[in-house]
């Protein structure tokens, strides 16, 4: 198995991806609007997925956040609220917030479900910080780390009734950054002391499935490396200070904070520390450059994906799809009652 997840082009599976993807044999899969079309459609395409592999526990993973990173949209599908509602009714009522967000993500898996999705990358542990770029902004659970994780559990939790594994990012933390990391290198210059705030969530939640790195330097840890290709940042910070044993998969490599070219990339990450490449843009060119330049997925590696992969859905845990958002919704009014 290739230590990678790849994209596709469309909403349906051209002869070369069949092909392709049937002899690489990756370990999974990321979908995009672009793959995203009807419920129908979207079903039919991880169906073929599963078929390639011919095994039903297969990584098929998506950006569904809520806000204004959702790949399946309205009129189709729910929109979901931003994080920053769960932060905002945690001011007032913190038992209601955390009971809101894992009711919300529990409503939310229920739709990847549905379509054959496995697994979403949320929820975002980085602690928003004044000043740093609107690139995490909303997106986030709060200024507070307690408060971040409290709420990044419940979306964990809610997710997993729902039989969905979950994907904790930015590690080591994307709060502080002052740029936009998919446009360039974001260089964070805090103190060790100062850092500890970033990746206090990340430590409460360290015994999540799976994990996603930033291309984020920073200068206390390694001046020279984003952390996604830092073994210092790795095995100091991210497996032995934060204790994270799960899954670790690279932010997309093709963003512009990296350099080199992506199948470089993803052979300095993997040599670094990470577990998968994740590769977003399904150019046949740079997926089939990744494998030639990783080889095959280590064992160690492999028993995490199983573990990844062994969330295990409660069927009627919490109510109907209808039932938990109606929750939500009157437990993010109170905000308004204020």
């Amino acid at each position: 198995m290739t230590p990678a997840i790849f994209g596709l082009s469309g909403t349906t599976l051209s002869a070369d991806e069949r092909a392709f993807f049937r002899e690489a044999d990756p370990a999974g899969y990321i979908l995009f609007g672009r793959n995203v079309e009807s419920r129908a459609q979207l079903r039919a395409l991880t169906d073929d997925l599963r078929t390639i592999h011919g095994r039903d526990a297969l990584l098929i993973t998506i950006d569904q956040e809520g806000g204004r990173v959702a790949r399946m949209k309205p009129p189709v599908w729910s929109a979901w609220p931003a994080g920053a509602a769960f932060d905002a009714l945690y001011e007032i009522a913190p038992a209601s917030a955390i009971e809101a967000a894992r009711a919300n993500a529990e409503a939310l898996g229920h739709d990847l479900a549905e379509a054959g999705i496995t697994c979403t990358h949320a929820p975002v542990l980085d602690v928003r910080q004044p000043g740093a770029h609107d690139v995490i902004g909303d997106r986030a659970y709060g200024f507070e780390p307690l408060r971040v994780a409290a709420i990044g559990r419940a979306v964990l939790d809610g997710l997993a009734r729902a039989g969905i594994c979950g994907t904790i990012k930015h590690m080591p933390g994307h709060g502080r950054a002052g740029a936009d990391s998919h446009k360039e290198l974001p260089t964070v210059t805090a103190s060790e002391t100062e850092l500890e705030q970033d990746i206090a969530p990340f430590h409460a939640l360290r015994d999540a499935p799976m994990a996603m790195t930033g291309h984020i330097r920073f200068t206390a840890w390694d001046a020279d490396h984003p952390a996604t290709q830092s073994p210092y940042v790795i095995r100091e910070i991210i497996r032995r200070r934060i204790g994270f044993s799960g899954l670790l998969l690279t932010d997309d490599l093709d963003m512009e904070a990296l350099d080199g070219s992506v199948p470089e990339r993803a052979e300095r990450a993997l040599a670094a520390g990470c577990d998968i490449a994740l590769n977003c843009w399904a150019k046949m060119a740079d997926m089939t450059g990744i494998c030639e330049r990783t080889g095959t997925m280590s064992a160690e590696t492999a028993a995490r994906l199983d573990r990844a992969l062994a969330v295990t859905r409660i069927d009627g845990a919490s109510g109907t799809q209808a039932d938990l958002i109606a929750r939500r919704d009157a437990l993010l009014a109170l905000v308004q009652q204020a």
